[in-house]
């Protein structure tokens, strides 16, 4: 099963171009979209597929930073993974394919010394045994800093944020909305028409609790929509 794993970590960022990029070059991936904030590791998607995948399965991701905004937590991961027997791909940085793991692994030295000298045949094997614990621990350094890499792009980018609103406010410019104004998404017109149809306070049978459970959404939420709904309707 080939798995394609796309990650934004909020609602205003775009997910389509990640699944652009990995159906692209796997039409036949199976999509998970995952969303959470970066404030949080917690990702219900990613921790379904880590129960449902199998020996064999290969995880696609656009880039590293998909897989893990914190590099501790994507290393692990992924040497987990790896030992699970899948298969991880990243489209962005292909040099820490588990495919390229793989290929370091099996080019370490294979070489065996019988000189009928015990201690150089001992220091010859002992030597090679180094050479090859330094080919995978370099191997494994690649792939961390890949991770590190990843993490500290993400850091800069909210520190260059975080400067650029304090500048701006600094110079005057709104930031957010303006007092009094109302912010319209999908969500919220879906909600506040099923608020419209099912609320007692609307004319319909269903209670606030009731309405909200339809609606998936918080108490704030709900009576936000309904007190909006009130003055439009005023």
């Amino acid at each position: 099963m080939v798995y394609g794993y796309c990650r934004v970590s909020t609602k205003h960022q775009r997910i389509t171009r990640q699944i652009t990029n990995i159906t692209e070059l796997y039409p036949n991936a199976v999509i998970i979209k995952e969303f959470y904030t970066g404030t949080t590791q917690n990702r219900p998607k990613w921790d379904k597929l880590m129960k449902q995948i199998t020996p064999g399965d290969t995880i696609v991701f656009d880039s590293v930073s998909r897989m893990s905004r914190n590099a501790d937590e994507g290393f692990k991961d992924y040497k987990m993974l790896y030992e699970l027997g899948v298969n991880l791909i990243f489209l962005n940085e292909t040099l820490i394919n588990t495919s390229i793991f793989d290929s370091t692994k099996n080019n370490l030295l294979e070489i065996s010394v019988e000189t009928g000298n015990t201690a150089v045949d001992d220091y010859f094997k002992g030597n090679i045994t180094l050479i090859n614990n330094l080919l995978m621990a370099l191997a494994e350094e690649q792939i961390k800093a890949a991770f590190n890499q990843a993490e500290k792009e993400v850091t800069d980018l909210h520190s260059r944020i975080s400067q650029g609103i304090r500048e701006a406010k600094k110079n005057g410019a709104q930031i957010g909305l303006t007092k009094g104004t109302t912010l319209v998404t999908e969500k919220s017109i879906e909600c506040k028409e099923i608020i419209k149809k099912h609320a007692i306070e609307f004319g319909g049978t269903l209670s606030d609790t009731e309405v909200m459970t339809l609606c998936k959404i918080s108490r704030n939420s709900y009576y936000k929509y309904k007190k909006e709904l009130k003055v439009q309707i005023a």
